[in-house]
């Protein structure tokens, strides 16, 4: 094995094992997290049935991914696509701004919109929690929009005007179906990066709390902390299904040849 390998076999482990404990306390049998296990057991599901606080924290949460995902999403397409199709004065510059929340500290993006929450008097809830993750999912969805829209041969919508196809048949019948990887991966990156952030939930809470803020209130009762960690567990598989459905979704997009096309289905 090269030091290459050894490296790389290292920062995974680093990187992964601690990630990899918790399906093993989830299923130990014993309130105590530490080695050596005592047994197996489905208790701590079974315990995370009958919490009817986790069960509207992750209605919550669901509900601020999904209104997340769409809006980023949609904003995201309109910026992708007025930078990759329109000569747009300083276009550069307006998609620096937008990916700006990337290389920002989230405590500092939150602290910032509770301030200003605070100042124009709104009250803090699930829409404030929404207005902030949109702020950090769409620099995500810009970039995986841009990509998909650059793989958009824009001869063909330019044929398909010319043979008489109006501007929202083009959009329907060309640009969605081409783009539709890039979109769909656009939601389900947003979906999970809302549905796990925690840090600016935690400043636009309210008392509505999401499930990421629940976790962290579970984690000061010694006795809740197993079945935090079998609620982890799940989260892990459906954010691992997640992103992996999203990335496979982003390996389309690219792959895919815009020449192929069929014209033949362009009304007018």
């Amino acid at each position: 094995m090269t030091w290459l390998g050894i490296y790389i076999a290292g920062f995974l482990v680093v990187l992964y094992a601690p990630i990899l404990l918790l399906p093993l306390f989830a299923f130990n049998d014993s309130s105590i997290v530490a080695f050596p296990l005592r047994g197996w057991t489905f208790e701590w599901f079974a315990a995370m049935a009958r919490a009817e606080p986790l069960h509207q924290a992750t209605w919550n949460s669901l509900r601020v991914a999904t209104a997340t995902a769409v809006i980023s999403t949609s904003l995201g397409a309109l910026a992708a696509r007025a930078v990759t199709r329109h000569d747009i004065p300083g276009r550069f510059a307006v998609l620096g701004v937008l990916l700006t929340p990337i290389a920002l500290p989230e405590i500092l993006i939150g602290a910032g919109l509770l301030v200003t929450v605070i100042a124009v008097g709104l009250e803090l809830s699930l829409l404030t929690i929404i207005a902030g993750h949109v702020l950090i999912c769409l620099p995500f969805s810009v970039i995986i929009l841009r990509t998909a829209f650059n793989t958009l041969d824009p001869g063909l919508e330019a044929a398909a005007i010319d043979l008489g196809a109006s501007r929202w048949a083009v959009l329907w019948t060309i640009t969605l179906p081409l783009t539709l990887p890039g979109i769909i991966g656009s939601v389900l990156v947003a979906f999970t990066i809302s549905f796990d952030e925690f840090i600016i939930a935690f400043f636009l809470a309210g008392t509505e709390t999401t499930l990421p803020v629940y976790i962290w209130s579970q984690l000061r009762f010694p006795a809740r902390i197993p079945s935090v960690m079998a609620l982890g567990t799940l989260l892990l598989l459906v954010s691992l299904a997640l992103l992996g459905t999203a990335e496979i979704l982003r390996r389309i997009s690219v792959r895919r040849s815009p020449t192929n096309a069929p014209l033949t289905r362009i009304g007018n």
